[in-house]
């Protein structure tokens, strides 16, 4: 049996769930972290959007190949797998007459494009077919409503299969009171892990470069906050649907 947690981007499983998944190899569990927009950025120019995505990265061009890197270097360090998928991340999806579909921080945050309906159904299709009847599956609450997590929640739940939730961070971070409502109607099982899982959490999240100062405005707040995160309740919280 394995434990598959579908990350949106090259980051977010180990964000939300990173010591959990190092509590769950360390007791020999198969853990394996699926990205779903982790394809290479198009060729051309992109929207001014995602090259001050880029700039505020410090990626430049080899933005995908970096952060690809550093998924894997995050995977080593909690001993996960990891899966790299071709999609595109939404601020460089474009639609058929070539406008971009994200072309701002405020796009991101909003409604899935009607365009995006066939890139659901693309990822649900080629869902279907690697999934093993026994495998776990774990996929973003979509605290914060990001577009790529709305997506990837839409494509899973429509396999009619049974899924764990996880939250996202840093969204949850900032609005803890989203949980409440995005949870309603759901049970909760809490997951403690101890000191020594935690310290890798932190240290597979620090493998994100590119990624600390945008998250979490350096090194040193980032471990302070996934400090105070674990802290709440000595672990991480996983979520499921209550069909009652």
């Amino acid at each position: 049996m394995r434990w598959i947690y579908l990350s949106p981007h090259l980051d977010d499983a180990v964000l939300s769930c990173g010591g959990l998944i190092r509590e769950q190899t360390l007791s020999s569990t198969q853990v394996e972290i699926w990205t779903i927009c982790s394809g290479d950025s198009p060729d051309g120019s992109l929207s001014p959007f995602a090259n001050l995505q880029h700039t505020q990265w410090g990626a430049g061009a080899d933005a995908s190949t970096i952060r690809r890197a550093e998924d894997i270097t995050a995977c080593r360090i909690i001993s996960a797998r990891h899966r790299h998928l071709p999609f595109l991340d939404c601020i460089y999806r474009k639609s058929t007459d070539g406008n971009w579909l994200y072309p701002s921080e405020e796009s991101i945050f909003g409604q899935l494009a009607v365009e995006d309906a066939a890139m659901i159904y693309t990822l649900q299709t080629f869902l279907a077919t690697i999934l093993k009847h026994d495998d776990v599956m774990v996929i973003p609450l979509t605290i914060g409503n990001h577009v790529d997590h709305q997506l990837v929640r839409k494509a899973v739940e429509g396999l009619g299969r049974p899924l764990l939730y996880y939250s996202d961070v840093p969204y949850v971070i900032k609005h803890p009171e989203k949980v409440i409502e995005a949870t309603y109607n759901f049970d909760s099982q809490l997951y403690n892990f101890p000191l020594l899982s935690l310290a890798s959490w932190q240290k597979s999240i620090q493998a994100y470069r590119s990624q600390l100062d945008v998250l979490f405005k350096g090194e040193e707040n980032m471990y302070s906050t996934i400090n105070l995160y674990y802290q709440r309740e000595k672990g991480l919280r996983l979520w499921r649907q209550n069909n009652n």
